[in-house]
């Protein structure tokens, strides 16, 4: 079991959660959305020891990560990773991602170098079948562990790992089916492993 904690945070609240349009492209926060995702730079318990965050690199993903711990990404001490893996389960227009280009007017500030042209596109690794969405939630959850292995590896207080992603795909990523956070809600895990050596994690109670 690892002495870090991985935060897995659902986005806030987004357009098409509230119109039901799911025909909306990729859309972005609401109001209200925007209100509960900067709440979280005082309501979330343990912004000093995060050292990455890791985001679905959705609009509503994106939006919900700068409002919520831009502050912390600023000060260069908390590293952002972009993670094409942690987009939403379906291919609905509002589970589908725009292109880097679009992403890179929207969000000027944020760098894009590491997503790949067609990381939006719904086909082979990015399908919403089961055995796709399974498959990147394991490579997520691997990718964690070597990244939590890395930090306790060093000297620094901050050794904690935030998950910004989706209500269905955190889901598959936690293996919990009823797993049902909030918008802009939070659940803490640990790592641990699987009798076949996989990295799991672990609800911190």
């Amino acid at each position: 079991m690892s002495s870090s904690t991985i935060y897995l945070v659902r986005h806030a609240e987004s357009a098409h959660n509230v119109s039901k349009d799911f025909s909306l492209r990729d859309p972005g926060l609401t109001e209200l959305g925007v209100t509960q995702a900067s709440a979280l730079q005082s309501t979330f318990p343990a912004l000093s020891s995060v050292a990455v965050v890791l985001a679905s690199p959705l609009t509503r993903t994106l939006e919900t990560t700068i409002a919520g711990f831009g502050h912390i990404l600023s000060s260069g001490d908390t590293k952002l990773v972009l993670d094409p893996d942690l987009q939403e389960r379906s291919d609905l227009p509002c589970d589908t991602g725009s292109p880097p280009a679009a992403l890179k007017t929207k969000f000027p500030a944020l760098n894009f170098s590491g997503l790949k042209d067609d990381w939006y596109v719904k086909e082979g690794a990015y399908s919403a079948d089961d055995t796709a969405v399974v498959a990147r939630a394991k490579a997520v959850r691997q990718r964690l562990a070597d990244i939590v292995q890395g930090l306790e590896k060093e000297e620094t207080d901050k050794k904690d790992a935030v998950v910004i992603t989706h209500g269905v795909f955190m889901k598959f990523l936690a293996d919990d089916p009823a797993i049902d956070l909030p918008k802009a809600g939070w659940k803490a895990f640990t790592l641990g492993e699987s009798a076949e050596g996989d990295a799991v994690l672990v609800p911190v109670e």
